[in-house]
């Protein structure tokens, strides 16, 4: 009786249990969608298991409660100012799903949600990536977690001489697939269609989704991607940490400032001693035979990716969230540029103006903007329009109503900005939206909902989104109105473009 009464107070009710290839589901019904938190989609990663693939989960007997959430990964902070530090295990291999009630013959669209937080921080049930409000369009959303930081992306030689495939990192890439490979098995049993299948993420996600783009692991996993502010397209030359052979060397460097001399020693040390200090250097995907046999740039230059409808784009302010700029001044920036970056070629400090200390403030942002997210975002979107498949790409422009004495105060257009709008939950935010707020995040989460059933975000009710041509080169520009353009800040991105043609030894650009 208590249960029951905390589930009406909640405004909860218990869903019908499901049958998985694992065992039977138990979720909630909340406000007209069915949840279900905290499934398990691979063997907790613990012990011998730690740095090794995602195992298969031990079926159950019974009905499993999934009325709650897992903890996050092991992480320390968080992935966006403002957010709650999410409760962190090494058992954290589950995933979470929002399906509309099941009906006879059901087959919706499915979006599979992939978190950023550089790869090092972020949650599956972080609640503004809660898929009640784009269930309730039609869809099922399945937000997934995967391991981080070291514990997610360490290569190590004797880790490579364990594996039958001599490679080692992508260990967090490799919990990705098992959840997607847990959606081709599972996901029709929701009311899902597993042939209508869409990854998405955003910063360290949208990244995570263009490795998976170029895995031959996750062939047939997923029928259509969507990529928000992120992308790992730039010349290798100024990553050389993601070739196998020097992120085994940083592994090796890891471990010594742990005192470890061993993988053995590694994998029973605590979980809490491998998270910040040095792991920063062994945060990231790895260019490995195995799950990412060549960098998702030169996948998409020899032909060897997956050729899938693709939604993508970033915003127009993107470093606001990112890069305080306040105490800039102009007979400073091109020195604090090379204390950030090291010394940049002529042409592309020339890109910025900065003359006046408002112009380097701005010059700076654009800077940071157009290499963080920018180049490559538009790099995508042409190597992808050489394909089959249609691309739909996006700027978004519109100024959240961020409150004065907020973390977020002064943002605008700016990195994390546009999710508000694309999952729909202005209603978790107590700030002064506004009608043209609202305006945009209907017609935003019903393109993302009709790119998920169609492959194309066109439908009734929102302004036409023209295909991504390389020539015509034209962008949805998403802020209230929502109008059709150029790509913005097109010429500092070609002077991007030109400086990376010549580091990769190449005469030419991009078509």
């Amino acid at each position: 009786m208590a249960t029951l009464l905390a589930l009406l107070a909640w405004g909860w009710a218990q869903a019908a249990p499901v049958m998985t290839t694992d065992g039977a589901l138990a979720g909630r019904r909340q406000d007209g969608v069915d949840v279900y938190r905290g499934i398990p989609f691979a063997l907790p990663p613990l012990g011998q298991w730690r740095w090794r693939p995602p195992q298969p989960v031990p079926a159950w007997r019974g009905v499993r409660d999934a009325g709650s959430f897992a903890p996050a990964c092991m992480q320390q902070g968080v992935a966006m100012p403002g957010e709650r530090a999410p409760q962190v295990s090494e058992d954290c291999l589950y995933l979470n799903l929002w399906t509309p009630p099941r009906r006879a013959g059901q087959r919706l669209p499915v979006i599979v949600w992939i978190h950023g937080g550089g790869y090092a921080n972020g949650s599956a049930s972080m609640p503004l990536y809660h898929g009640d409000r784009l269930a309730r369009r039609g869809v099922l959303v399945v937000t997934v977690a995967y391991r981080l930081g070291a514990l997610g992306f360490l290569a190590h030689p004797a880790l490579s001489a364990e594996s039958p495939h001599r490679s080692s990192g992508n260990y967090g890439l490799m919990d990705q697939i098992a959840a997607l490979e847990w959606v081709q098995r599972n996901i029709e049993a929701f009311g899902g269609d597993p042939g209508r299948v869409t990854i998405a993420g955003q910063s360290a996600g949208a990244m995570a989704v263009s490795a998976l783009l170029a895995s031959p692991r996750a062939r047939g996993l997923f029928q259509r991607a969507i990529a928000q502010s992120g992308g790992i397209f730039e010349p290798l030359q100024l990553a050389p940490g993601y070739l196998l052979a020097n992120a085994e060397r940083d592994g090796a460097s890891y471990m010594e400032t742990l005192g470890a001399t061993t993988v053995e020693a590694m994998r029973v040390l605590p979980a809490d001693r491998l998270v910040g200090g040095g792991a920063g250097r062994v945060t990231h995907p790895v260019i490995e035979p195995d799950v990412l046999p060549l960098s998702p740039y030169d996948a998409y230059v020899q032909g060897r990716y997956h050729d899938v409808p693709l939604l993508l784009g970033s915003n127009g302010e993107e470093a606001r969230a990112l890069v305080d700029v306040s105490a800039l001044r102009a007979d400073r920036f091109e020195a604090d540029i090379a204390a950030s970056f090291g010394a940049l070629p002529p042409a592309l400090l020339a890109a910025y103006p900065h003359a006046t200390d408002a112009q380097a403030r701005e010059g700076r942002l654009g800077l940071e903007r157009d290499l963080r997210f920018g180049w490559d975002m538009w790099a995508w979107a042409r190597l992808a329009g050489a394909g089959r498949s249609p691309v739909y790409y996006y700027n978004f422009q519109q100024r959240p109503p961020f409150p004065g004495d907020s973390v977020y105060a002064g943002w605008g257009a700016s990195h994390f900005a546009e999710l508000w709008y694309m999952f729909d939950h202005m209603a978790q935010a107590p700030w002064a939206w506004r009608d043209a707020d609202r305006r945009l995040a209907q017609a935003m989460a019903s393109y993302w909902v009709h790119f998920a059933a169609t492959g194309d975000p066109n439908g009734r009710g929102v302004p036409r989104w023209p295909a991504f041509r390389c020539a015509a080169g034209q962008v949805q520009w998403l802020a209230d109105p929502i109008s059709t353009g150029p790509v913005p800040a097109l010429g500092s991105l070609q002077v991007f473009d030109a400086v990376y043609a010549g580091l990769r030894g190449k005469a030419f650009g991009l078509p």
